[in-house]
């Protein structure tokens, strides 16, 4: 083969990769101010460097081969969370000694897993993201309280939108699901309000009109 025949060889080959490859961006989810009563904790947020760079990857079977990348989207979305749910939040480096800092308690949360669907999979018109957060909570001696997983879904159809546009929504969906139950279910699921020292602390839970908007969140055009 001459020089030039394997250099096409190899261009063909690049764009042919190129070709397979569908490269989808999450910068942001855009959650609604959630309206709930802060709880008067002093905590801190600690996010592990693999939360706030998250990049999915993988080849789907005799089809092509995908990329999810989420970005900052995952540290912005529990920022605004957590700024609404607590009186008082700062972030804590991972090198950091959180027992340093007077805090009430230190979150660490952390995503276990990432899955998705394609419609060649499902057989159906529609592209389905799961997600596994996990929220670890330490009180202010750096004691373990809680270890909470919390499983998060999304699906967008295709007949509305192209593939890559349809990913990426069912992938902000699934990150709404998990704000909502977030909102919904961590005093429930961590016991995080024992912490507060406070006899006379504010009420904590949500009111039912608010935690019902949250919900109903799930189903609005992601922007």
């Amino acid at each position: 083969m001459s020089g030039w025949q394997k250099t096409f060889s190899v261009a063909l080959l690049i764009a042919a990769v190129s070709a397979c490859s569908t490269h989808v961006s999450v910068r942001d989810p855009h959650i609604p101010d959630p309206l709930i009563t802060a709880m008067p904790l002093s905590v801190g947020v600690r996010y592990p460097q693999s939360f706030d760079h998250f990049v999915h990857e993988e080849q789907v079977i005799g089809k092509e081969k995908w990329q999810i990348d989420l970005g900052a989207s995952n540290k912005i979305l529990f920022n605004k969370l957590f700024n609404a749910m607590f009186t008082d939040v700062t972030l804590v480096a991972e090198s950091e000694d959180a027992t340093t800092l007077g805090l009430d308690a230190l979150i660490e949360p952390s995503i276990d897993a990432f899955e998705f669907s394609v419609p060649e999979q499902s057989q159906t018109d529609s592209f389905a993201v799961w997600i596994r957060y996990r929220i670890k909570i330490f009180d202010r001696n750096g004691t373990q309280i809680a270890n909470w997983p919390i499983n998060a879904y999304g699906k967008s159809q295709t007949s509305t939108f192209g593939g890559d546009e349809a990913l990426r929504r069912a992938a902000v969906l699934a990150m709404r699901d998990a704000a909502a139950l977030i909102i919904m279910q961590m005093d429930k699921s961590t016991g995080i309000s024992k912490l507060i020292n406070n006899d006379n602390a504010m009420p904590t839970t949500a009111e039912p009109a608010v935690q019902q908007t949250a919900v109903e969140e799930q189903g609005d055009d992601a922007r």
